[in-house]
C-alpha cells in the first residue's frame, strides 16, 4: 500500500512541478496553479492582476463572479444578482415561456423591472464557493490487489462520503471529480440557486444571426448574449422560485469595459469547460473515428428529420421542438467537423506515432519498463473487449435518454429500485440528496412534451434494434416479435408503441409525481405499460451498467499509469483535460489562416452584419437595427481602428462545450465580451490543440452595450451595469 500510495504521490509531484515551467496558452488550467505559471511572462503580455486577485482560497478573488449556467457560462455584472450569459445558453429558457401568441424567441424580451422578470424554468446557477485536492483520502481507498470492479466501487464510496460530509448541515452542492485521468481527486464544493429569471435576450435575428448557416463558422456576426438573474430566499439560502425571494448578492462582479480589443491584445477566459480528451490513446480515438462520430452523425440527421417535419405541421409543436433541434444541429456539425479534423490533421497517424515513440522510450529504460511496459497493449485489451457490446449501448442509451416518456419510465422505476437500499448504497444521482433535482425535472418537462412526437422517435429506435448483431439484441425488444420476421415485425412494434402511449398515465405531471413516490411493487401493480416496458429494459442496463463499471475501474488503474508515462517522456507541462469545473486560460486576440491564400481578419463589424442581410431567415435583420445603423449613431461604441461597431472577435483561448458565455477579460479583470463558439477548422481540438488555427469566436461587450443603448434603448439595464473605458 505505501508503495503505491507513493507512487500516485510522485505521479502528482512530477504534474504540478511540470504546470510550473508553462509558458503556452494552450490548456484549462486549475486555479490553485496559477501562482505557478510564468507570471512575469503573462505580465509583459498585459495581465495587470495578481494571482489571488483572480483566485485566493480564503479571501475569493474574480473568479467568484463566474458562475455555471444550465450547461454554458456566465458572469454576474451587477450586485443584484445580474448575470451575462450568451443567448443560446438562455435559450431553453426564453422557448419555454414562449408561445405562438407570445414568441419570446423570435421577438426578444425584456423585463424592465424585477416584478416582471420569468422563471427561466429547469435552469440553475452554480457558484464555485471553494475546491480542494482530495487526492490521498480517495487513493488511498483502493489498493493493488483490489479487481477493477472493486476499485471502482471503493472510489464510488469514498466519493459518496467525502461529499456527504462536505454538504453535512450546509446549504451547498458538492462533486468529487478526477484529474489527470484519475491520479488525482478534487472536491468542488457550489452554492447552488434554483431560483433563475430572464431578464433580457435581443431577438433571434440578433442574438442566433446566421443560424446554422454560421454556426461553427467565421466570419461570425452573432450577437450572442442575454441576461438572467439570480434569486434566493430572503435569509439567503438557495429555494424554489417564489415571489418573496430577492436578487442574490455575489461576492464579486464584472465591469464592462468599453475599451475594447485590437490584434495582440492579452485576453483571459474563465469558464466550465465540458469535456476534452487530449490524453486518450489511439485504441480509443479509432474508437471514435470508425464507429462512435459516424453512428452519432446519422442519428442525429434521422432525428432532425422527425422533428423538424412534426415542427413544420403546427406553430406550437415548432416551439416545443425547438430547442431539441438546435441541440441537434449543434453537436451533428461539431461532430461532422469534428472527424473532418481527424482526417485534415492527421490525428490518429499522430497519435500513433506517438504512442510508437513512448514505447521506445519506456522500452530502452529498464525501470520504466518495469513499471509502464504493457500500458497500452492493456488499454488496447480492455478497449476491445468493451467494444463487444457498444451497438446496443449506443441504442439502449439514446432510447432511454431522448425518448422522453421512456426517459420518465426509466427513471422512475431504477429510483424504486434505489430508494429500497440505504442511501450511501444507492447509485450515484438516486440518492436522497438529487431528489429535488429528479422531481423539478419531471415536472418542468411537462413544457416540451409532445407525445405525438415521442412516439415517432421510440418507434425510430426500436426499428434501430431490430437490426442489432445477433449477439447484441435487446431482450426485452426481442420478446415482443419471436418467431415474426418481415414486416410483420414492424406493425408488431407499432402497434406495441401505440399501447404504450395510449394507456400510460405518464402524460400527466400528477401522475408523474405521484408515480416517482411509490415503491417497486406499488409501481408494478399500476400495469403502466411504459413502466412494465422499463422494468424489463433496467434488467439489460444493469448488466452493461455492471461492465461500464468494470471498464471505468480498469481504467482508474491504467490511465494514471499512462499520464505519468508521459510525464517522465515529455518533461513539459500536463494540465488536466476539462471535465465541467472552473478552469482559468490565457492568450491574445488575433486571427488565422486556415489554409492556402485564405486569411481571416480578427474581428467582424456592424457593416458586415448588413452584408448579410437577406431580410429572411437565418440574415433577417431586425428593422430597429437598420435604423441605428443607418442612422450611424454609434457613439463610444465605434471602434476607430476599424471604423465601425464591432460585433465578435477572434482569440487565442483554449475552449470547449460548456465555455459559452465565458468572460473574455483584459488584463485588468475588466469584460471585454463573451465566448460563444469555435472555428469548425479546430473543432477537433478537444483531442488536439493547433495553435495556428485553434480560435475562441467571441461576442465583442461593444455590440452588446451598442445594442441596449442605440438600438433598443433599454436604459434600466444599462444603468445597473458599471461600465469603464
Amino acid at each position: 500500500m505505501f508503495k503505491r500510495m507513493l507512487r500516485s504521490s510522485l505521479v502528482v509531484f512530477a504534474l504540478v512541478t511540470l504546470f510550473s515551467i508553462s509558458s503556452a496558452e494552450e490548456g484549462m488550467w486549475l486555479l490553485d496553479r496559477l501562482d505557478q505559471l510564468p507570471i512575469d511572462s503573462l505580465k509583459a503580455m498585459g495581465l495587470k492582476l495578481a494571482p489571488e486577485q483572480i483566485y485566493d482560497p480564503k479571501d475569493g478573488g474574480i473568479f467568484q463572479a463566474v458562475v455555471k449556467v444550465n450547461g454554458g457560462t456566465g458572469a454576474f455584472v451587477s450586485p443584484e444578482g445580474l448575470i451575462i450569459t450568451n443567448h443560446h445558453v438562455a435559450f431553453d429558457a426564453v422557448q419555454r415561456q414562449s408561445s405562438p401568441e407570445h414568441n419570446y424567441l423570435e421577438h426578444g424580451f425584456y423585463a424592465p423591472t424585477k416584478e416582471e422578470e420569468f422563471p427561466a424554468i429547469g435552469y440553475d446557477v452554480y457558484v464555485t464557493e471553494s475546491f480542494q485536492d482530495v487526492s490521498q483520502k480517495v487513493l488511498s481507498a483502493i489498493s493493488e490487489k483490489m479487481s477493477d470492479l472493486e476499485r471502482y466501487k471503493a472510489i464510488e464510496k469514498i466519493s459518496k462520503e467525502i461529499i456527504q460530509e462536505c454538504e453535512k448541515g450546509k446549504d451547498v452542492k458538492c462533486r468529487v471529480v478526477s484529474m489527470y485521468e484519475g491520479s488525482q481527486y478534487y472536491l468542488f464544493t457550489y452554492f447552488k440557486i434554483r431560483d433563475v429569471r430572464i431578464v433580457y435576450v435581443p431577438p433571434n435575428s440578433i442574438g442566433d444571426y446566421g443560424g446554422e448557416t454560421d454556426n461553427w463558422m467565421w466570419p461570425r456576426h452573432a450577437g450572442d448574449f442575454a441576461f438572467l438573474r439570480a434569486y434566493v430566499a430572503p435569509n439567503g439560502s438557495f429555494a424554489d422560485y417564489s415571489k418573496e425571494n430577492v436578487p442574490y448578492h455575489p461576492k464579486t462582479y464584472l465591469s464592462l469595459s468599453t475599451s475594447g480589443v485590437k490584434e495582440g491584445d492579452f485576453v483571459i477566459l474563465l469558464g466550465f469547460p465540458g469535456r476534452t480528451r487530449r490524453y486518450e490513446n489511439c485504441f480509443s480515438i479509432e474508437k471514435m473515428i470508425m464507429h462512435d462520430y459516424p453512428k452519432d452523425i446519422q442519428t442525429r440527421k434521422d432525428l432532425i428529420l422527425i422533428l423538424e417535419g412534426a415542427s413544420a405541421e403546427d406553430s406550437s409543436t415548432a416551439i416545443k421542438l425547438s430547442s431539441r433541434i438546435k441541440g441537434l444541429n449543434n453537436y451533428l456539425k461539431k461532430n461532422q467537423g469534428m472527424l473532418e479534423g481527424f482526417e485534415r490533421a492527421k490525428i490518429l497517424e499522430k497519435k500513433i506515432e506517438e504512442e510508437r515513440s513512448l514505447a521506445k522510450f519506456l522500452n530502452e529504460n529498464p525501470k520504466f519498463r518495469k513499471i509502464y511496459g504493457n500500458i497500452l497493449s492493456e488499454l488496447d485489451s480492455l478497449l476491445k473487449e468493451y467494444r463487444r457490446f457498444e451497438d446496443k449501448e449506443f441504442i439502449l442509451d439514446w432510447m432511454s435518454n431522448y425518448c422522453v416518456s421512456l426517459d420518465f419510465a426509466s427513471t422512475i422505476y431504477k429510483w424504486s429500485i434505489e430508494k429500497e437500499k440505504k442511501d450511501q448504497d444507492r447509485e450515484p444521482g438516486y440518492q436522497n440528496r438529487d431528489t429535488l433535482e429528479i422531481k423539478q425535472w419531471l415536472k418542468d418537462a411537462q413544457v416540451n412534451l409532445v407525445p405525438s412526437v415521442d412516439k415517432k422517435i421510440l418507434i425510430y429506435f426500436l426499428k434501430k434494434a431490430i437490426d442489432l448483431p445477433t449477439d447484441q439484441k435487446i431482450e426485452a425488444i426481442e420478446e415482443l416479435f419471436k418467431g415474426m420476421q418481415g414486416q410483420g415485425i414492424i406493425q408488431i412494434l407499432e402497434q406495441f408503441t401505440d399501447e404504450l402511449y395510449k394507456r400510460t398515465k405518464l402524460g400527466s405531471q400528477e401522475e408523474r409525481l405521484k408515480m416517482f413516490g411509490l415503491s417497486k411493487e406499488e409501481l408494478k401493480q399500476l400495469n403502466d405499460p411504459f413502466i412494465d416496458f422499463a422494468s424489463k429494459l433496467e434488467e439489460e442496463k444493469e448488466k452493461l451498467r455492471e461492465r461500464r463499471k468494470k471498464f471505468s475501474g480498469a481504467l482508474t488503474r491504467l490511465k494514471p499509469k499512462l499520464i505519468s508515462a508521459y510525464a517522465e517522456w515529455k518533461r513539459h507541462p500536463l494540465y488536466p483535460d476539462a471535465n465541467g469545473t472552473i478552469r482559468f486560460n490565457y492568450g491574445t486576440v488575433q486571427g488565422y489562416s486556415p489554409k492556402d491564400a485564405v486569411s481571416f481578419r480578427y474581428i467582424t463589424t456592424l457593416t458586415g452584419v448588413m452584408e448579410k442581410n437577406t431580410h429572411q431567415e437565418p440574415f433577417d435583420v431586425p428593422p430597429e437595427l437598420e435604423k441605428a445603423y443607418r442612422k450611424r449613431d454609434f457613439g463610444i461604441y465605434l471602434d476607430s481602428l476599424i471604423g465601425d461597431v464591432p460585433v465578435n472577435f477572434l482569440s487565442t483561448n483554449d475552449i470547449t462545450n460548456g465555455n459559452s458565455g465565458s468572460p473574455i477579460l483584459n488584463g485588468r479583470g475588466e469584460l471585454l465580451g463573451l465566448a460563444f463558439d469555435g472555428n469548425y477548422e479546430s473543432i477537433s481540438a478537444d483531442y488536439l490543440f493547433e495553435p495556428k488555427i485553434t480560435r475562441a469566436i467571441n461576442v465583442d461587450i461593444r455590440y452588446v452595450l451598442f445594442i441596449l443603448d442605440k438600438v433598443y434603448h433599454k436604459e434600466g439595464l444599462l444603468k445597473e451595469l458599471t461600465i469603464v473605458k
